[in-house]
């Protein structure tokens, strides 16, 4: 029998793109998963639109918050619900190729890996423009990560059997670089599959597309997280900002 995968989906005002996002999670090959979609006081008709495809099928499984928390804190009262071995991330506005789940459950297995990542492929806000695909390195450790944040966060699949438990800081951009830290200082290196399976989309009001503030905030994860030296924040940073253009330039 295969293990449970737990599919963590934060959700505000996804109307848009949601119905795409669990239709890419349905379409799995691998099919022993629950997906549990958090919805942060959302203001528009998204709530009536999961809720629908959660009476269709029980996989599906909506929380409703009574305010707004923001991604971080919605993505931990995901992780309480949680009953999976495994703990995977996807964005409402992202996508998921049909055998994501099927390889990479196989590909942590083989190697014994905790935690491990893909390559993945932005596309436009509509979907109809696809860019470079991000390749990934086959293992990425603490140190090396801190100067390069490749890990995309709807690529992650973590064995929660072998970290241990685990929450995102609430800090409202980089949560998910802080926990890969979190993680990897538990003695746990990430693990790379460079195979493209999944699209990451590029909407125009995400925390990712405001640049700048992206960047203060790995800052902050550096100086008030980390808790790194001004020196060795600087020398991170510089490997960050040159990665990350080569990210978008390659």
């Amino acid at each position: 029998m295969t293990d449970l995968v737990s599919i963590i989906t934060p959700s505000f005002n996804s109307s848009l793109f949601i119905k795409e996002c669990i239709t890419s999670v349905q379409n799995q090959s691998y099919t022993n998963w629950e997906m549990l979609i958090i919805d942060d006081f959302s203001s528009d008709n998204s709530v009536n639109l999961i809720q629908k495809i959660s009476n269709e099928d029980s996989r599906i499984k909506l929380i409703i918050l009574s305010s707004n928390v923001g991604a971080a804190e919605a993505r931990n009262e995901a992780l309480k619900y949680s009953k999976g071995k495994y703990i995977a991330f996807l964005d409402s506005d992202d996508l998921w190729m049909p055998t994501k789940l099927e390889k990479q459950i196989k590909f942590m297995q083989s190697s014994k890996c905790a935690f491990s990542f893909t390559a993945y492929q932005p596309i436009s806000e509509d979907g109809s423009q696809k860019f470079s695909v991000i390749d990934v390195p086959s293992k990425i450790h603490y140190h090396s990560y801190l100067k390069n944040t490749i890990i995309g966060c709807l690529t992650v699949v973590i064995d929660k059997e072998q970290t241990g438990n685990f929450r995102m800081p609430n800090i409202r951009s980089s949560h998910d670089m802080a926990l890969w830290l979190d993680i990897m200082k538990r003695g746990f290196s990430a693990y790379g599959l460079n195979q493209n399976l999944a699209y990451y989309r590029l909407v125009s009001n995400s925390n990712t597309s405001k640049k700048w503030k992206a960047a203060t905030e790995v800052w902050e994860v550096y100086r008030n997280i980390e808790k790194l030296s001004i020196v060795y924040s600087l020398l991170c940073f510089i490997g960050y900002s040159y990665n990350a253009l080569k990210k978008r330039i390659l």
